[in-house]
């Protein structure tokens, strides 16, 4: 699957790379997948000021895929809309299985 080139294996867990639409309507996780940059895109309804969508990204990402948000950490791009977040724990096929799920449905 395309989308599978947006995650990497680590000793800790899954990076995930994303693309964040901050000050969106509604928030959607994932909103689609960016072939050429090779991200998924993600929509927050926070918008990018004093760390509010940081905030906001960790914990839909702690929600979605079933962890506390000490175990999603942005390890790179706290200051871009080009992000790197690792998801401790979790192996590939978990991740993979989630995303492809949420991919399939129309979009938000």
């Amino acid at each position: 699957m395309p989308f599978e080139d947006a995650l990497k294996k680590t000793e800790d867990g899954i990076i995930i790379d994303i693309d964040v639409t901050p000050g969106s309507k509604k928030t959607c996780i994932p909103s689609g997948y960016n072939p050429w940059r090779k991200r998924i895109e993600v929509r927050l309804s926070e918008n990018a000021f004093k760390g509010k969508a940081n905030e906001q990204l960790i914990e839909v990402f702690a929600f979605f895929f079933g962890l506390t948000a000490s175990e999603v950490c942005i390890i790179n791009g706290r200051k871009s809309t080009k992000k790197s977040v690792l998801l401790k724990g979790l192996d590939h096929a978990k991740v993979v299985s989630i995303i492809k799920d949420e991919l399939d449905l129309p979009e938000c």
